[in-house]
């Protein structure tokens, strides 16, 4: 049984799938921080200095009550939050993945086209006579006279 689960381990495929999964954890890390770290404090800069991080609405109070300066003092006070800037973030994160990915999957879908391109139409045949080749619009061989 260990014997095949080994096989099975070490196929071709579960090894890449592995390894596309490591690396596609640390991209989602690298891009939470793209958008926590570079696009969204910009854009809460526009927006008069809104910390997206940072909105949410109460649905309870907690103790001692509010108003909250952030979502940690709510947090530590009990309260019940709705947290939508933590989702705005995770969209705008989803969107940079999902753009990702659909770039590599375009690029590859690219790549495996030029592959299976159809050949060109062929511009030349055999003569049926004597096997020389000839140009495809040729209706005489030119080295034996054969009409074709």
């Amino acid at each position: 049984m260990f014997k095949e689960f080994k096989e099975f381990a070490m196929k071709g495929n579960v090894l890449d799938m592995a390894i596309g999964i490591v690396i596609g954890g640390a991209f989602g890390t690298i891009v939470k921080s793209l958008v926590s770290d570079v696009i969204m404090p910009p854009i809460g800069l526009l927006l008069g200095g809104v910390d997206f991080s940072n909105l949410f609405a109460i649905a309870k109070e907690g103790d001692p009550a509010g108003p909250y300066a952030a979502l940690a003092d709510a947090q530590a006070a009990g309260a019940v939050t709705v947290n939508y800037g933590l989702f705005i973030n995770n969209v705008i994160s989803f969107l940079i993945v999902a753009f990702a990915v659909f770039m590599l999957v375009k690029s590859i879908n690219a790549m495996r086209r030029e592959e299976e391109a159809p050949p060109a139409e062929p511009t030349t045949k055999d003569c049926p006579y004597c096997a020389t080749e000839i140009a495809i619009k040729a209706t005489r061989c030119p080295n034996c006279t054969s009409e074709l």
